[in-house]
């Protein structure tokens, strides 16, 4: 089964659009969505509509698609983060407000193979972003592998012989994966990536032959940008998707 595991759209369209044409994303089987469909970006409805697209799809929310959704208040956000949220809201037909009320809470276990998570597998809000935290989360994984998004930051942990382990992905690249370690693996982000490259990441995982594959691509980001500027968005917001920040 070859699985696509993306993360973090955050209305950005134009990088939407421009990863589900690529040739690895027609030959998925299956599209494994890790939350936050909106916040930050200039099209909420688009991106959502082209989501509700995907089949079969199996999706969680993020903490933005909560917030845009009316389920938790925006006021623990930063005003950046706040203030596109309550944006959204603003912009946001009906049928997508469903849609985001609708997604599940993670973490959820896939197929029996995998296990998928927003933040972590022990907060849906929680931002794993050390070895500590991420051995954490691998105490409440029961599968060989697991996903998860928030941070936007394309990374590996691996488990072996309980000791822990670190793999910062850069570029596109294929692994295989050992059967005797746990891996807890976050795909980047395709509308806001912020390991200081701006190209969109996601990850083709391919559970009979136990490898994965990461992928990075580009993307028209002059248009994203003139459409945040457009919509009176912060300008913060249009500048950080052109330094992957």
């Amino acid at each position: 089964m070859r699985y696509i595991i993306f993360s973090d759209i955050h209305s950005n369209l134009e990088a939407f659009e421009k990863m589900l044409s690529l040739k690895k994303s027609r030959e998925a089987d299956k599209f494994i969505f890790l939350g936050d469909l909106v916040g930050y970006g200039p099209d909420p409805n688009a991106a959502i509509d082209l989501f509700r697209e995907l089949e079969p799809l199996t999706a969680i929310r993020g903490n933005h698609d909560k917030v845009v959704a009316g389920l938790e208040s925006s006021s623990l956000f930063n005003p950046v983060a706040a203030f596109s949220a309550e944006w959204s809201k603003l912009h946001i037909s009906n049928q997508n407000l469903d849609t985001l009320k609708n997604l599940p809470k993670g973490p959820q276990v896939i197929d029996r193979c995998m296990s998928i998570c927003h933040g972590s597998t022990f907060d849906e809000d929680y931002y794993i972003f050390s070895t500590f935290e991420a051995l954490e989360s691998f105490k409440f994984i029961d599968t060989p592998i697991g996903f998860f998004g928030h941070t936007h930051y394309p990374i590996i942990y691996f488990l072996r012989n309980d000791r822990i382990d670190t793999v910062p992905l850069k570029k596109t690249i294929r692994i295989k994966l050992d059967v005797n370690t746990k891996y807890f693996i976050n795909p980047g982000s395709i509308g806001q990536p912020r390991d200081k490259n701006p190209q969109p990441s996601y990850i083709v995982y391919d559970s009979d032959k136990r490898e994965i594959f990461f992928i990075r691509f580009t993307y028209n980001i002059k248009v994203t940008q003139s459409k945040i500027r457009g919509a009176g968005l912060p300008e913060i917001l249009a500048s950080r998707i052109e330094l992957g920040v």
